[in-house]
């Protein structure tokens, strides 16, 4: 679970290098997967290797864990089988009882989860931690032993300096783990800011291809804490298995180039979505008047993420926009090489972090102006989708240009 190799090398190196390893007795390029539940002992009754028994872990695990780390810049990385096993995790090796300070803007199935951690002993507190006045207050009223914070925020895409939460929260004795699904480490590398973990929904991003769950939770340095989340994982079982393992590896291998041409694609839509008659705010940090630009320049470096929203000047009409689309598939999830559209609210509940008029677009690697004459043309109701025409709106010098 350490990365040590290639610690050195740059991270689009890394991305190609380190996650599949090599065939080393067969000369292949590509890692083999290993299977195997169970290792045998020699005459002694020694294990030859350091691998036991695959509930805690395999070969293929540990490889995959060791490219994270190293994007990461991480001590170590842990591979879960979803993004909210190993979130879960982090919380259940608190000590009990203990107070937890979570963003207030997050996505809901975690935010869901975290309300109820009474339960298991803890307290919890929502805060817009965009807001450093009020995150200092909350710390004040009642310092936390653990401080979750994501960035960007899903669905608003809001930016938490995380620099700056990590010096109050250290200053009380807090851990800091930031939720970094969405910036991937090619946009942020939290840990330079001051982070003690990083989660990611590795099923995103990371995979990149719609075809495994996973999460994965990468250290700053050893602890305690860590400690009882890798045995936690081990006697539970909860790690990710051998050949998702291996298939986020694969993902793991284009995840620069794809998130770098997401975001790319992303900027130039939400350029051209905030001069469309029918959209009243396009949410993307990469948006000059983005509440959080500023911070999102310091913290986000070649981009800003392939993920925004927009909320439209007919609140009605969000649930119709999101069911006339054709290249959109009309999805729930995020990160993967396909464009996704999702009206939110169906499926959190409408509320003051979900609007009833805000559809979550994740675009993917196609071309942005076939993506844009789709979206468009679902906008002003059209049922065909024809290539737009219009020379300011697909300007040559638009495409492909990073934010």
């Amino acid at each position: 679970m350490d990365a040590k190799p290639g610690a050195e090398l740059r991270l689009r190196t890394q991305a190609v290098q380190m996650p599949m390893g090599h065939d080393a007795p067969r000369n292949g390029l590509v890692g083999s997967i290993h299977l195997s539940t169970t290792y045998t002992r020699d005459e002694s009754y020694a294990y030859a290797s350091d691998h036991v028994y695959g509930r805690a872990d395999n070969p293929t695990l540990r490889q995959t864990e060791a490219s994270v780390a190293a994007m990461e810049r991480a001590w170590s990385a842990m591979l879960f089988g979803s993004g909210m096993s190993a979130a879960i995790a982090v919380i259940m090796a608190l000590d009990r009882p203990s107070h937890v300070i979570a963003t207030a803007s997050m996505y809901y199935g975690l935010k869901r989860w975290l309300a109820g951690i009474g339960r298991f002993g803890h307290t919890i507190a929502f805060v817009d931690t965009t807001d450093l006045t009020a995150l200092a207050a909350s710390i004040d009223a009642r310092p936390p032993d653990l401080v979750w914070i994501e960035t960007p925020s899903n669905p608003l895409w809001r930016i938490t300096d995380i620099a700056a939460v990590a010096r109050l929260a250290h200053a009380v004795g807090a851990v800091v783990c930031v939720d970094s699904t969405v910036a991937t480490p090619v946009f942020t590398r939290p840990i330079d800011y001051g982070a003690d973990l990083v989660m990611h929904s590795a099923t995103k991003y990371l995979n990149g291809h719609s075809d495994v769950s996973a999460g994965v939770l990468a250290a700053a340095r050893p602890s305690d804490l860590w400690s009882r989340i890798a045995e936690a994982r081990a006697d539970q079982g909860t790690g990710l298995g051998a050949f998702d393992a291996w298939l986020l590896a694969r993902g793991l291998r284009t995840l620069a180039i794809r998130v770098k041409a997401q975001a790319a694609s992303a900027a130039t839509l939400a350029r051209r979505l905030v001069a469309h008659p029918a959209v009243a705010e396009v949410l993307y940090p990469g948006l000059p008047d983005h509440p959080d630009h500023a911070v999102a320049l310091r913290q986000m470096t070649g981009g800003f993420g392939g993920m925004l929203s927009i909320r439209l000047a007919n609140a009605d009409a969000a649930l119709a926009v999101a069911g006339r689309v054709r290249l959109w598939r009309c999805a729930t999830s995020l990160g993967g090489v396909e464009s996704l559209i999702e009206h939110r609210a169906s499926m959190e509940g409408a509320g003051p972090f979900c609007p009833d008029d805000l559809l979550r677009l994740s675009v993917g690697i196609e071309d942005p102006d076939d993506l844009w004459a789709d979206l468009d043309s679902a906008l002003h109701g059209l049922g065909a989708v024809d290539a737009p025409d219009d020379p300011i709106r697909v300007s040559p010098t638009e495409r492909g240009v990073a934010p």
